[in-house]
């Protein structure tokens, strides 16, 4: 098992794809950044205008943790969607250069095959995102500071510095147990579909129809807490002013055994299938 792990390690190293991922997402870092050195101060004194004359403000609101909480809000579409289709290529890659076949003539056992491929999938999605965690920070409090942060969720939530940053941490945790659910989607269906354009296709639908169905109330409430579109919003709701810590571990404890789920049937799935 060891040396499978190593030899996938290796091979999601070496690839191409990986080096634009995190480009890609460094990009878009700085695309906000720069977007709210030139216009961010502007967009906040229309919000707040008439807030400013009834309340004081420590700090400037244009601020570190204003831009980490931005940034957290790519999670939504842009770096699972990239995430996606780098771990979707650890094996759809081997079905189009045809190196399956020769790895599967070895004495090497299918379920451990795909095992070492969710894992070092995991850890490379846990990977991007502590990359876009500490980029992030270092880059936004060396330009904008610190400061207090709000956040409008149907209504306007102010967080003190240290709470804000307490918070903006733990979201990117349960964020990355949501980028975790999407890599492992992204590997079944590789396993499923095969072809690397198709799997890219079938994860960018996924990523939307779960963004749609989040907003959908289906009435029934077992439904609306534990079907896993209703799971993927949980580190936003870290900025509510009154949490639901149990809650929100419940909910990223049942994505956990989704994610956990998923690698089951991708395994299953790979180890009948006839590798040809």
């Amino acid at each position: 098992m060891k040396s499978l792990l190593l030899a996938e390690s290796m091979k999601i190293a070496k690839q191409s794809k990986t080096y634009y991922a995190l480009g890609a997402i460094f990009l878009i870092e700085l695309l906000i950044l720069i977007t709210a050195y030139y216009q961010g101060s502007t967009i906040l004194d229309l919000l707040l205008d008439n807030l400013k004359q009834s309340f004081y403000f420590e700090g400037d609101l244009l601020n570190g943790n204003l831009i980490m909480y931005i940034v957290l809000n790519s999670l939504w579409f842009n770096v699972p969607l990239i995430l996606m289709i780098v771990t979707s290529g650890v094996l759809t890659d081997e079905y189009k250069d045809g190196t399956l076949q020769t790895v599967m003539l070895q004495a090497v056992k299918k379920w451990k095959f795909m095992l070492a491929k969710y894992v070092i999938a995991v850890c490379f999605t846990l990977f991007v995102i502590i990359f876009m965690m500490i980029s992030t920070c270092v880059l936004a409090y060396s330009l904008f500071g610190k400061g207090d942060l709000v956040v409008y969720l149907n209504t306007l939530n102010f967080f003190e510095t240290y709470d804000a940053f307490h918070r903006i941490c733990l979201a990117f945790a349960s964020g990355a147990i949501a980028m975790v659910f999407y890599c492992t989607v992204s590997i079944t269906l590789a396993v499923v579909i095969k072809e690397a354009a198709k799997t890219w296709i079938a994860s960018a639908l996924f990523l939307v129809i779960t963004n749609l169905l989040l907003k959908v109330d289906f009435g029934l409430k077992v439904v609306n807490d534990y079907f896993f579109p209703k799971l993927i919003d949980t580190w936003q709701q870290l900025f509510y002013y009154e949490t639901d810590w149990p809650h929100i571990l419940s909910n990223n404890m049942v994505l956990i055994a989704y994610s956990i789920a998923l690698m089951i049937l991708g395994i299953v799935v790979f180890h009948k299938k006839d590798i040809g």
